[in-house]
């Protein structure tokens, strides 16, 4: 406990999960300025006092795995986010990131709004950008090894020659003295899907042992393993921490094998590599239909590309900027409405428009119990932002967690569930004092009720924010009180280890 009141905010009578994984205590926490300034009692009094009885208090949520590079520049106050208690953003995921700015702006038009913006100088010019946007919850960046290598080889299906692998090198470097959190990978997606694995190794060594290694695996179907085996090697090769993005595995043939995967995580780690995973607690993912085609899904190869098989019936139209009345139709509706097969259907909704993007459900709930369950998983949305039927992750997630997953069922501990989206992803990704309720950390808080915080997005009605969240604020300053945004926008680039 520290002395010397009076306090911006005091937190009384809730019961504390301070992000460590530790049981609940009933504390009070007092913040001044953008930190926690005192955690057990507190006798001054606070400008801004909130009686918590029956309430936990804990972290804010960070989400590990998002998609929101551009969105949190378009809409600061971004909702969809704060409001599920998300205080702390991951972007540039999947391989797809900022910089260079003129590779990333074909990118990120595949997964979201066209929108014109001032060009930035790397990471350094796009942190500094967030800085200067304020937006309502902090973000943290991975270079992109997708949009470094558009920058340097387009779309070409070959291997960098040494020149242009050094100007790759260079471009990982400039993010990782700019702060970056390390770099990602999207092994099923163009252009990333034609690296070999020599190429991301020596990416991943110039990281020089500053940030982690991110990966959107080559495969998460049939050859799931050997997708995990190639991320693991890029760890031990490369001397840098894994993290594997949305741990899961795709098609009824393929279901179960994450206990194997599982195991090779375990074996890594015995032998001293830093791996870890990150889920959504979904059976239905979200990518661009661009991407559901090229993996062959709807034909009888998809049992070898990266997605596994896709039922047309269980593909649903996300996001089509050239027809919003498409969106919520499977594929098998576009198939019937055009009187063509499911993938002549999919590829004419593609000619339609190349950004479509659709939820696509080919994973078993079983797994995604099992997953959750395993120490070292985290927790992360993968939410596509933009249309009017995006995966209910993007509003979801935490909340689904902490409501369905450990209150109702019971498959981890609400502590459990906590470390997992504070404290355990806080370390991981070297964000220094966040990610936990002690003195001295930033104030970046969520005062739920864990009797009904859950959530209400669905995939029919996915843009629903959830129950049960009291008060969310972000580095002291408020910015949801009673399911309501504040408007307040506090946020602010978070640098590696800064």
């Amino acid at each position: 406990m520290a002395a010397g009141g009076p306090y911006d905010l005091v937190i009384r009578g809730g019961m504390v999960f301070d992000g460590s994984g530790s049981a609940g205590l009933r504390a009070e926490v007092a913040v001044r300025g953008d930190r926690i300034v005192a955690v057990g009692e507190v006798p001054g009094r606070g400008a801004n006092e909130i009686d918590a009885a029956g309430l936990a208090v804990s972290p804010g949520f960070v989400d590990v795995h998002s998609h929101d590079d551009l969105a949190v520049l378009m809409e600061p106050e971004y909702p969809c986010k704060v409001m599920q208690g998300v205080t702390t953003d991951i972007v540039g995921n999947c391989g797809t990131a900022v910089a260079p700015f003129e590779a990333a702006r074909p990118m990120f038009r595949a997964i979201g709004p066209e929108v014109e913006m001032e060009p930035w100088e790397g990471y350094a010019g796009y942190l500094e950008r967030v800085d200067a946007t304020r937006p309502s919850l902090n973000i943290a960046a991975l270079v992109g090894h997708g949009t470094i290598r558009r920058a340097v080889l387009g779309n070409a299906e070959r291997a960098p020659d040494a020149a242009e692998l050094s100007r790759m090198v260079a471009f990982v470097q400039e993010g990782i003295e700019a702060g970056a959190v390390g770099l990602s990978t999207g092994l099923i997606y163009e252009p990333g899907r034609y690296a070999a694995t020599e190429e991301v190794i020596a990416l991943a060594r110039a990281l020089d042992g500053r940030g982690l290694y991110a990966t959107h695996m080559r495969n998460e179907g049939k050859y799931l393993l050997e997708a995990v085996a190639e991320a693991i090697r890029v760890g031990e090769e490369g001397g840098v921490p894994v993290e594997i993005s949305h741990h899961k595995v795709g098609g009824a043939d393929n279901w179960g094998k994450v206990r194997e995967s599982i195991g090779l995580i375990e074996a890594a780690r015995a032998r001293g590599l830093d791996v870890t995973a990150d889920q959504y607690p979904y059976t239905a993912g979200s990518t661009s239909l661009f991407a559901v085609l090229q993996n062959n899904a709807f034909n009888e190869r998809g049992e070898e590309g990266g997605l596994g098989r896709a039922d047309p019936a269980k593909v649903h139209i996300a996001f089509c900027p050239a027809n919003h009345g498409w969106e919520g139709k499977s594929i098998r509706e576009m198939a019937d409405l055009f009187d063509l097969p499911a993938e002549d259907a999919a590829k004419k909704v593609v000619e339609a428009s190349a950004r479509t993007t659709v939820v696509i459900e080919t994973m078993d709930e079983a797994d995604v119990r099992l997953v959750m369950a395993h120490p070292t998983t985290m927790i992360g949305s993968d939410g596509v932002p933009g249309g009017s039927k995006p995966h209910p992750r993007l509003y979801g997630t935490f909340p689904r967690v902490l409501g369905r997953y450990a209150r109702d069922e019971g498959i981890i501990s609400l502590a459990t569930a906590v470390h997992k989206m504070t404290g355990m992803p806080a370390v991981k990704f070297g964000l220094k004092d966040r990610g936990f309720v002690r003195e001295g950390a930033f104030a970046d808080l969520v005062v739920f009720d864990p009797g009904t915080i859950g959530d209400r997005a669905t995939y029919d009605d996915p843009c629903q924010f959830p129950d049960g969240i009291r008060a969310i604020f972000v580095n002291g300053v408020q910015v949801a009180d009673a399911g309501v945004h504040t408007g307040a926008r506090p946020g602010r680039a978070l640098r590696r280890g800064m």
